[in-house]
């Protein structure tokens, strides 16, 4: 899950006055930035040679940071409220850096996909970024970070992925998804959030 080291993806999500997610000095293409208007998740997409894609989402919401990043980290938990996470488990810690397998699963024209990754991930609570990279798996890449800060009177949600396909994996097929199930995973973390602050 789940390096904000704030690369040129995140950098306009991450920027005073950033009203569409967009950043005047990325490459990102223009057509995949999205402000939906019912909401407030902003999208933005940046093609990257052989094949790589580095997709950012943010979103604005309710719950304090401290709950967020205690969704986030329940690390045994995740697929119980991340849609398409087959099954999260942690495989060890030391310190702030955890080990973590995932198994994620799609369902593409009647045809089930799933992938494997055992991820590392470091921890650092007091920025609000949880950042990770990929150890083995089914990608030749996978990395990213999530980000928790405030924004006014809202807390901000920033989840940021570059994935990299297996030669052979029709990346078209990878991306249409990611950019479908970026903002659910999103939306996933805000629900569980949102229950535990009612619970509280």
């Amino acid at each position: 899950m789940a390096q904000i080291l704030v690369p040129s993806a995140a950098a306009g999500f991450l920027s005073q006055g950033a009203v569409n997610g967009a950043d005047p000095a990325s490459q990102a293409d223009p057509a995949s930035q999205q402000l939906c208007s019912l909401d407030t998740i902003q999208q933005e997409m940046e093609r990257l040679p052989q094949g790589a894609r580095r997709l950012a989402v943010q979103l604005s919401l309710s719950p304090d940071p401290q709950c967020l990043w205690s969704v986030l980290t329940d690390y045994g938990n995740l697929n119980h409220y991340i849609p398409n996470l087959a099954s999260s488990r942690q495989l060890w810690r030391r310190g702030n850096v955890v080990g973590l397998e995932q198994v994620g699963t799609q369902q593409f024209c009647g045809l089930r996909f799933s992938a494997r990754v055992e991820l590392e991930l470091v921890e650092d609570r007091d920025a609000g970024v949880l950042s990770f990279s990929m150890c083995r798996g089914d990608f030749r890449r996978f990395e990213g970070c999530w980000q928790i800060g405030r924004a006014g009177e809202s807390t901000r949600l920033l989840y940021e992925l570059t994935v990299q396909g297996r030669p052979g994996m029709p990346i078209g097929l990878i991306e249409q998804r990611l950019r479908e199930d970026l903002a659910n995973n999103l939306r996933g973390v805000q629900r569980e959030a949102e229950r535990r602050t009612a619970q509280a």
